[in-house]
């Protein structure tokens, strides 16, 4: 089961029925998140495998999965808004076991995203996935 703040996002969805529509509102996810600050994009937490520019920042706060992030893309600055909301918050032990891919899938992503962005995105499910089994 998703994060309450990701059923909000799956329930929005269902209302816009026009992809554009559901485009502006990733990208204004983005744009409304918490700004990452620039000392943490460093080498370290840069996400390979992105067309963009992607940084992940994750921390664990006693037990509980926290992370930030950032991009140079507005559509990918939201794809991480939606991962913010998919993942932080969590129990540290749940975010292994949590479906991205399926929880994404509500929403479509696959069929409107390019093959690039799916990869980044692929990429950055990946690094949070190791980064809180470690």
């Amino acid at each position: 089961m998703a994060q309450a703040a990701f059923e909000d996002v799956v329930e929005d969805f269902e209302f816009l029925e026009d992809w554009e529509d559901r485009y502006r509102m990733v990208i204004e996810m983005g744009k409304d998140m918490d700004p990452m600050p620039e000392a943490l994009k460093v080498p370290a937490t840069k996400v390979e495998g992105c067309a963009s520019q992607v940084w992940l920042h994750m921390t664990p706060e006693d037990g509980v999965f926290r992370f930030q992030g950032d991009s140079d893309a507005l559509i990918v600055k939201g794809l991480i808004a939606l991962l913010h909301r998919l993942y932080d918050g969590l129990p540290v032990s749940e975010v292994p076991g949590v479906d991205a891919r399926a929880e994404l899938g509500r929403l479509g992503l696959h069929d409107h995203l390019s093959a690039q962005r799916s990869n980044g995105l692929r990429a950055m499910i990946e690094r949070i996935r190791l980064e809180a089994a470690a």
